[in-house]
């Protein structure tokens, strides 16, 4: 009786361990939304960007899905490869215009190499240097794009700015998946990195507002 009982509160035990240790695992899926600790928006994450040392990191504004990656011979084969939509090019522009009304320095300018995100780079700030990290296989874990968005700012009182796509982002940060045209704001801390914002299109207009208030 008492080995019954003494196997029965064992099991009990041990299924409770199993519940416990899945919540666990779920409560610690990574998520790209902005670190509460670390959180900034309106004026104080203007000033954060002011002050320089951030990776912004966008996905490459709106794009014309009526044509597709498939048969693209290599990066250069803008012919074969999905492209910003007109939309896109305005959005990619008006991005642009608005770091600079905010004053937020810009440092280094990098794209993935696809034809999309160096156009959106190139329309948001005149310049990009194509990096094979920012696309490179799943297969590889995106082991150096991880590497890119924890590496400090290379000049102190700027901003790191890189162009790539939602997918190699969301596999490393996690959800919520970028929108086109959308930002993550990322501070390195010692070997990694948090998530301060996100800016989706249209808080840029908001953010301005927020800049001119006295």
């Amino acid at each position: 009786m008492a080995r019954r009982l003494l196997l029965g509160l064992t099991f009990v035990c041990w299924a409770a361990l199993v519940r416990a240790s899945a919540y666990d695992v779920t409560a610690f899926e990574p998520s790209s939304a902005a670190d509460p600790a670390h959180a900034l928006a309106g004026r104080p994450l203007i000033q954060a960007l002011r002050a320089g040392g951030y990776t912004l990191y966008f996905r490459h504004t709106s794009t014309d899905f009526s044509r597709l990656d498939g048969s693209m011979k290599d990066y250069r084969d803008c012919a074969s490869q999905r492209m910003l939509s007109d939309q896109g090019r305005e959005e990619a522009r008006n991005i642009g215009k608005a770091i600079a009304t905010l004053r937020i320095p810009v440092g280094e300018v990098l794209s993935s190499p696809y034809c999309r995100t160096t156009e959106t780079a190139t329309l948001m700030f005149g310049r990009a240097t194509a990096a094979n990290e920012i696309r490179e296989e799943a297969g590889n874990h995106y082991a150096a794009l991880k590497r890119l968005l924890a590496k400090p700012v290379a000049t102190p009182g700027t901003n790191r700015m890189i162009v790539g796509h939602g997918t190699p982002f969301r596999a490393i940060a996690g959800p919520p998946h970028l929108g086109e045209g959308e930002a993550a704001v990322l501070k390195p801390v010692g070997d990694r990195y948090v998530v301060v914002a996100r800016i989706p299109l249209a808080e840029w207009a908001r953010l301005i507002e927020a800049a001119n208030r006295q």
